[in-house]
C-alpha cells in the first residue's frame, strides 16, 4: 500500500509562476532577483496557509539556481535552513543560528534562513538577533514569517522589507482545487469546491485539507449535498427558504425552520450567522456592477438574483441590521434561542411594516396635495 501524500505537500508550487493569489509578492521577488537589488533581509507576514513559507523556499531556491554553470535542478538543501520558533525560541536557539550564520556556503551564492512564527521569540532572543540581521555576511539572507505582524518588535521591521500576503479569493481557490481533481481523476461539483473554498476563510493549505477529507469519505465523486452533510454546514436552500417565509409573513414557518436547525446541532449563532450573509448576497445582487462580489457557486448566483429581484432594497437593508443587531447581543443573552426567534418573528412582520409606512407617506402626498 503506497503512503498518502496530502494534497498540500503533494502540489506545493515549486516555482513563482504557480502561487496561488500572491500575484503581487511573486512579481516583486523576480523583479529584485533580476535586477540584482535583493534585500537580505525579508518579513512575510499575513493569515495562515498562503503561501509564506512556500514563497521563502521558492525564493531561497531560485537566488542559488540563477548563478551560471549551476544547474537549477540541484538540491539546495545544505543552504536552506529552517526554524521553527514556536519551539525554538530561546536565546540559545538564536545563538546557534547566529554560529552557523558565520560559516560561508559551500555551493551555490547564498545561505538562506526561513524563521516560521517569529513572532513566537523571545524578547531577549529578538535582542541577540538584532545584531547579525543589521549586518549579515554578503551571503546570508534571512526570511521571517509569522501570522501576527503587531508582535514584531519595532526594531526588527525597521531590518526587513515586509511583503504582505493577502487572503486568497474564492475563485482563486476553485480554480486550484478544480486542477488537482483533474489530476486526481476526482469527480468534484463546482458548487461543493465553492463550499469548501468559503469554509477554509482565505487559506489555500486549510482548504486542501478539507478537499483531501471529502475526497477520502465520497470515495472520488465529491457532489454538494455529500459536502454540506460532512462539513455540517447550513445550506444556501435552508436560507433562502426561510427568506421566502420571511417575505411572506409566515412566522409560523420561519419558527418551525429555526427548530428543525437546531435540532439537527446548529446553534443560533451559525444560523444568525448564515442569514446575515445571505441578506448580504442578496444587497450585492441589486446592482450589477456589485454582482461579482457574489462568491457562490454558479448554480446559486441566478436563485440569489430572482430573490434579490422579489424583495425591495429597503427590505433587505432593514433585515440586515435587525439579523446584524441580533448577531452582536447574542453572546451575552441569557436566552439566545429566544433572540433569534424574537429576530425572525419581527422579520416575517417586516414587509407588511415597511408596506403600511409607504402607504401612510401615500396618504400624506394626497393630503398636502
Amino acid at each position: 500500500m503506497d503512503n498518502f501524500i496530502v494534497s498540500a505537500r503533494k502540489y506545493r508550487p515549486t516555482t513563482f509562476d504557480t502561487v496561488v493569489g500572491q500575484k503581487h509578492v511573486a512579481e516583486t521577488l523576480m523583479h529584485e532577483i533580476e535586477s540584482n537589488k535583493l534585500a537580505q533581509a525579508f518579513l512575510f507576514t499575513g493569515p495562515r496557509g498562503v503561501g509564506k513559507t512556500t514563497c521563502a523556499r521558492i525564493l531561497a531556491k531560485v537566488i542559488n539556481s540563477r548563478e551560471e554553470g549551476v544547474d537549477p535542478n540541484q538540491d539546495f538543501a545544505f543552504n536552506i535552513f529552517e526554524l521553527d520558533a514556536a519551539s525554538n525560541n530561546s536565546v540559545d536557539d538564536i545563538r546557534h543560528l547566529i554560529d552557523q550564520v558565520r560559516i560561508p556556503p559551500q555551493v551555490g551564492k547564498y545561505k538562506v534562513y526561513i524563521i516560521d512564527e517569529v513572532h513566537m521569540l523571545s524578547t531577549s532572543a529578538f535582542n541577540a538577533f538584532l545584531k547579525t540581521l543589521e549586518e549579515p555576511p554578503p551571503y546570508a539572507i534571512f526570511i521571517l514569517a509569522t501570522t501576527e505582524k503587531h508582535k514584531i518588535l519595532p526594531t526588527i521591521l525597521s531590518r526587513c522589507q515586509v511583503f504582505n500576503f493577502n487572503r486568497i479569493e474564492v475563485k482563486d481557490m476553485v480554480s486550484h482545487l478544480r486542477e488537482i481533481a483533474n489530476k486526481e481523476g476526482v469527480e468534484a461539483d463546482e458548487n461543493a469546491l465553492h463550499l469548501i473554498s468559503r469554509k477554509a476563510d482565505g487559506g489555500l493549505r486549510d482548504a486542501l485539507s478539507i478537499f483531501d477529507q471529502l475526497v477520502s469519505f465520497t470515495e472520488g465523486n465529491l457532489t454538494y449535498e455529500k459536502a454540506v452533510e460532512i462539513l455540517n454546514v447550513l445550506d444556501h436552500e435552508t436560507f433562502f427558504e426561510i427568506l421566502d417565509n420571511i417575505r411572506n409573513g409566515d412566522v409560523a414557518k420561519c419558527l418551525i425552520i429555526f427548530d428543525d436547525i437546531i435540532r439537527k446541532g446548529f446553534d443560533g449563532s451559525s444560523f444568525i450567522g448564515g442569514l446575515a450573509e445571505h441578506l448580504r448576497n442578496l444587497a450585492v445582487c441589486k446592482d450589477v456592477k456589485t454582482e461579482i462580489l457574489l462568491e457562490v457557486g454558479g448554480a446559486f448566483i441566478e436563485k440569489y438574483k430572482q430573490q434579490s429581484a422579489s424583495l425591495s432594497f429597503s427590505f433587505i437593508l432593514n433585515a440586515l441590521n435587525m439579523v446584524n443587531e441580533c448577531d452582536e447581543r447574542y453572546k451575552a443573552s441569557r436566552n439566545p434561542r429566544l433572540l433569534v426567534e424574537l429576530c425572525l418573528m419581527k422579520l416575517a412582520h417586516l414587509n407588511s411594516y415597511l408596506t403600511g409606512i409607504g402607504d401612510i407617506e401615500e396618504l400624506k402626498k394626497k393630503f398636502l396635495n
